[in-house]
């Protein structure tokens, strides 16, 4: 039940604030304020739901020193874009045409906040959290991949390919991302990282939902598998690659800190293991 009140809770926050949104879309200040407002109600709402619905503190979105945690995710996905759009420029498919809209990046750093927060909250706050309680972290991370990227096929300029690549690159990738530190600010952070330098900074096509005016004029070319075509370079080879080697330093990461929980079936054949073996 736990898990139906706070889906149906924060995905009202997601849909209210998207809608909002996209009604102010015509101006960039109006933009901003209304995309940080639901960022904002979206923690506020879900630290409140864990009081209220599991009787404990949200320790995984905790208010002690979250600010460096949230950075620390931005660089991660800062880099991460950054690589793939240097890698695509190294075979002429990214060009910079001369600066794009200095308003428009800073409308799409409300709309990016909105979209990082509610998605990471929902996903992997909610989804994978509980799910993984019940069937461990490989179920958990397999089953909420797919729906990520499933979810992606509504856009504009959606593929199957798209979300396919999605599901890989950043479904099972930030689902690592959190089972590694067992905290929303960092995947919260690099999903914002991965986006407002996607479309906020090198104004490429965000997950198929056309082109974004951000800090420079640029467009790409060249096959599906190096662009990423009209969904943009998410659905581009070098993308999927660097989500791969992540989601790999991720759970190596969790692995090590003993963060990967069994699923319940597994736990309880193992004292009946242990039995007959003794």
């Amino acid at each position: 039940m736990r898990l139906v009140k706070q889906l149906l809770a924060l995905a009202a926050v997601a849909v209210v604030g998207g809608q909002s949104v996209a009604a102010v879309a015509d101006s960039f200040l109006l933009t901003l304020v209304i995309g940080s407002v639901t960022a904002v109600l979206g923690v506020v709402v879900y630290r409140w739901l864990v009081r209220r619905t599991e009787r404990r503190e949200p320790t995984e979105l905790g208010l002690d020193g979250w600010g460096g945690k949230l950075g620390r995710g931005m660089l991660i996905g800062f880099a991460m874009f950054g690589s793939v759009i240097a890698s695509i420029a190294f075979l002429d498919g990214y060009h910079v045409e001369g600066w794009g809209s200095p308003t428009g990046a800073l409308g799409l750093l409300g709309f990016m906040a909105a979209a990082a927060v509610t998605e990471e909250l929902l996903f992997r706050g909610v989804l994978f959290r509980i799910i993984e309680e019940r069937t461990g972290t490989w179920t958990a991370l397999a089953l909420t991949g797919v729906v990520f990227g499933a979810m992606h096929l509504a856009n504009p300029d959606a593929s199957l390919w798209g979300a396919i690549a999605i599901a890989i690159e950043a479904g099972f990738m930030l689902a690592a991302c959190y089972a590694a530190t067992r905290n929303l600010w960092i995947p919260i952070g690099l999903h914002f990282g991965w986006n407002i330098a996607a479309g906020g900074i090198f104004s490429v096509v965000v997950s198929g939902n056309g082109q974004s005016k951000g800090l420079l004029e640029a467009s790409t070319s060249g096959p599906v598998a190096l662009s990423g075509g009209a969904f943009g370079p998410e659905g581009s080879l070098y993308a999927v690659s660097a989500g791969v080697m992540l989601t790999v330093v991720f759970l190596w990461l969790a692995k090590r800190r003993g963060h990967i929980v069994a699923s319940r079936r597994r736990t309880a054949q193992a004292p009946a293991t242990a039995t007959v073996t003794q």
